[in-house]
């Protein structure tokens, strides 16, 4: 397949710039998938759009502040050169991505190919730096180098790391959303489920659940449960291969409960449909089930604990785990449209996007939903 045949045309005002002004308030389109067809609804409606009996599986992953503006450290033993003007005041942004062990960070760094091993890094407030504050600091060392702006970062005081970061970090909003980050995005860009604290990006299908949302789903005996996924930029790395198939995924760290690996084994063997929110939660059930799947048990069983997901899913890939899927909608020739094409038929799935696009749905984080049954 090529990659080409998973774009589409969207018109820029069509991409959510802001969340809605209540959490529930988004348009849902409901696709089914052996009629083919799709109806307009609204997220408030889905208590009454499931079947009842569906096992819901949340991520409550919780988004770090992960994005910090530096500037290169100088020092009068090193002054920088002459001929590099702003070479300590030009802006370095970074964006952290996956936490090694204590203080040490992998980390995408703008403009990459001039940050060097063995640079250092300060961020600071605009106070701190003027000296009309004490607000927390950070000072980072890059240990490493890789490809398209990759970093590893040591950061000098860990034990000041978490404090820091929570008064210095930007929510990391995608890069469609084209404005700063507002007050507004510390709580509207985390889900009612976010728990624990790693993920940069949102699991962004869980956006628009509201607690009266999830009342009325349990009063209708709609079970819920929850994992892990620490979204990473695996999720969004740009396809840079013509044929989908050369793709290579990074792996993203998951964790499944034993209480929710459980509840998907009852669900299981009851028969009953088991609801994905968000492509995230698909990719850790299915890396999970495919893990059991290598040791001779495909599908009937589901490992818990810590675990990497590493399933790429494109057209002709089989769901073990996955019977519905409540998602939003994606950026095309991206690795979660192949997803979602993959669960309901490229063709279909890119007509239901132009119906969407040409009914005024708002796209991406901030925009409108899918439900996929």
């Amino acid at each position: 397949m090529h990659l080409s045949e998973f774009d589409y045309d969207l018109p820029p005002g069509l991409i959510a710039q802001h969340p809605p002004a209540e959490r529930d308030a988004a348009r849902l389109l409901l696709l089914d998938r052996r009629a083919r067809s799709w109806e307009d609804r609204e997220f408030r409606e889905l208590p009454e759009l499931l079947l009842g009996d569906e096992l819901i599986v949340v991520n409550d992953a919780r988004v770090l502040p992960a994005r910090l503006y530096g500037h290169r450290r100088g020092t009068r033993a090193q002054p920088p050169p002459r001929r590099r003007r702003g070479y300590l005041t030009s802006e370095i942004e970074v964006l952290l991505t996956r936490q090694i062990e204590a203080g040490l960070w992998d980390a995408l760094v703008r403009p990459g190919r001039k940050i060097r091993i063995g640079e250092r890094i300060v961020f600071e407030s605009a106070g701190a730096r003027q000296g009309a504050d004490a607000s927390p600091r950070l000072e980072a060392e890059v240990v490493s180098r890789g490809a398209f702006g990759a970093r590893r970062l040591r950061f000098l005081d860990p034990g000041e790391f978490e404090a820091a970061l929570d008064r210095l970090g930007h929510i990391p909003l995608p890069p469609y959303i084209a404005r700063p980050d507002e007050p507004e995005d510390r709580g509207r860009y985390q889900t009612i489920f976010a728990r624990r604290t790693g993920a940069v990006a949102a699991p962004t299908a869980g956006l628009h659940f509201t607690q009266a949302v999830v009342e009325r789903l349990r009063a209708r005996g709609i079970e819920l449960c929850a994992l892990t996924l620490y979204v990473g930029p695996g999720t969004f790395q740009p396809v840079r291969t013509d044929e989908v198939e050369r793709h290579q995924m990074q792996p993203e760290a998951y964790e499944i409960p034993e209480a929710t690996a459980a509840a998907i084994r009852r669900a299981r063997g009851a028969g009953r449909p088991i609801l994905a929110i968000g492509t995230t939660v698909v990719r850790a059930l299915e890396s999970a089930a495919r893990e059991i799947g290598s040791a001779g048990t495909p599908g009937c069983f589901l490992r818990s604990g810590p675990g990497e997901a590493t399933a790429y899913l494109y057209p002709g890939a089989e769901f073990l785990v996955v019977d519905q899927l409540l998602t939003n909608f994606h950026l095309p020739k991206s690795t979660l449209l192949l997803l979602v094409s993959a669960f309901a038929g490229r063709e279909f799935v890119l007509d239901a996007y132009r119906h969407a696009a040409g009914s005024g749905y708002r796209f991406y984080s901030y925009g409108d939903c899918m439900l996929i049954r």
